[in-house]
């Protein structure tokens, strides 16, 4: 028999709080696709767009985009395999070709379930991977892709991202909490919501083993991270590059090499902003996707 990645954690305080801000009009379902069971967020209706997020953190980071999207949209949060609340099968593989799949297979599990084929797609980072192998693989066919500070864009990675990763974001919000994470723009309360739900997320003990080993393979300590700019030109849909100006981990150059290569795509440059703008600035990056995507 396989074993199965127990899900362990339950919404803390503070995602049970924005998820009782969203209201009747929003629900949390898990899907059931065997081996594993994803959690999404669901709400709208019309056209879908599939929200997918970065290391660590869950669906609800994306709450204020999915309460703006949602007005005209129909759109899916869901938690990436092992990270949020969905479940994991252990990941016993060494290369990067297996990180992928790890990622990757159960995301294109739910879109067959969920007809979304073809679904505008939003991902950040880790979630930005998952999003440009979901297109490249022929899983969606995107209408519109948003791509907010993404891996898999370049082979490149700072010395500090590789290191940050491997220490552990987990380990460090534990032993900091906020102090850890960048602080929230000011005035923007979506963005001290979102910032302390990250240190929830990256705080919870247990359950998070699988897809840190996968992800470590996708970045490994020494050598080129696993990317996919050389077939970025067949990327055919709208596209949106959304970056922080200050990214420490995925600098600026690697944004702009790939709104060259991608036939149809814009960059926004946030100043300021490192490499999670929809949550330090989650007002700013709310407005760029909502207007992208309507």
């Amino acid at each position: 028999m396989t074993d199965i990645h127990a899900v362990v954690s339950r919404p803390g305080p503070v995602e049970a709080a924005i998820l009782a801000s969203l209201g009747d009009s929003f629900e949390v379902k898990r899907r059931a696709l065997p081996p594993v069971t994803l959690r999404t967020l669901e709400g709208g209706q019309g056209a879908p767009v599939l929200f997918l997020h970065g290391r660590g953190d869950a669906g609800t980071i994306w709450a204020p985009a999915l309460v703006e999207v949602a007005r005209s949209h129909r759109v899916i949060a869901v938690d990436l395999p092992g990270f949020g609340h969905s479940s994991s099968l252990p990941f016993r593989g060494e290369d990067r070709d297996a990180a992928v799949r790890f990622f990757v297979e159960p995301i294109a599990a739910l879109v067959r379930e969920l007809g979304l084929a073809e679904a505008s797609l939003v991902g950040h980072s880790l979630g930005g991977l998952v999003a440009l192998e979901l297109a490249l693989g022929g899983h969606v066919r995107p209408p519109k892709l948003a791509l907010v500070a993404s891996m898999g864009l370049g082979p490149f990675a700072s010395l500090r991202s590789r290191a940050f990763f491997r220490l552990g974001p987990e380990r460090i919000a534990r032993t900091l909490g906020a102090l850890a994470l960048p602080r929230a723009a000011q005035g923007d309360a979506w963005s001290e919501r979102l910032t302390r739900l990250e240190v929830e997320l990256f705080s919870v003990l247990g359950g998070k083993a699988p897809p840190v080993r996968a992800f470590d393979a996708l970045l490994p300590i020494v050598g080129p991270a696993y990317e996919r700019s050389s077939e970025l030109q067949r990327i055919d849909a709208d596209t949106l590059l959304v970056w922080g100006e200050r990214d420490p981990f995925l600098p600026a150059p690697i944004a702009i090499g790939a709104a060259a290569a991608m036939p149809h795509a814009q960059l926004v440059m946030l100043p300021g902003l490192g490499h999670t703008p929809h949550i330090t600035d989650a007002a700013r990056v709310t407005d760029l996707l909502s207007s992208f995507l309507a």
